[in-house]
């Protein structure tokens, strides 16, 4: 077991390696060229992937939040955390709240004009001769 695992942590951390050093940018790396850390890691099984990972790459220490609730100095906050995706998702809510109360006032004022004419054309073919010229009677 243990000739196993002297084998396999090696290549584990060669392939780590060489994966972050083909996905960190250009401007990241340090000392040497990126081709040059890449031949490293492979031909230099040991060696290479720890140099890599202690020395290669430029590594920014966790950042304390800042005041906003966001990370202080830009880099990556989680949607949940991240108080402008937030803002937009209550953008996004209310206005689709406000279109569909746009809508719904469209379809009440629709309505309302709807029974106004009803009435109105009911009133129209009564002629007006109802008691005292269409007026309700008074009460008393």
């Amino acid at each position: 077991m243990l000739k196993v695992l002297m084998f396999l942590v090696p290549i584990a951390l060669a392939i780590y390696a060489l994966v972050d050093c083909i996905s960190t940018k250009d401007d990241e790396v340090k000392h040497l060229p990126k081709l040059v850390w890449l031949l490293l890691i492979v031909f230099a099984w040991i060696i290479g992937p720890l140099a890599w990972i202690f020395i290669g790459r430029k590594r920014s220490l966790p950042r304390a939040p800042s005041a906003r609730g966001g990370v202080a100095g830009g880099g990556w906050v989680a949607p949940d955390d991240n108080p402008d995706f937030l803002r937009s998702i209550n953008h996004e809510q209310q206005r689709e709240e406000n279109e569909r109360d746009k809508e719904l006032l469209e379809n009440w004022e629709e309505d309302l004009r709807r029974r106004e004419s009803e009435l109105r054309d009911e009133d129209d073919s009564d002629g007006g001769n109802g008691p005292a010229g269409g007026k309700p009677p008074a009460k008393g």
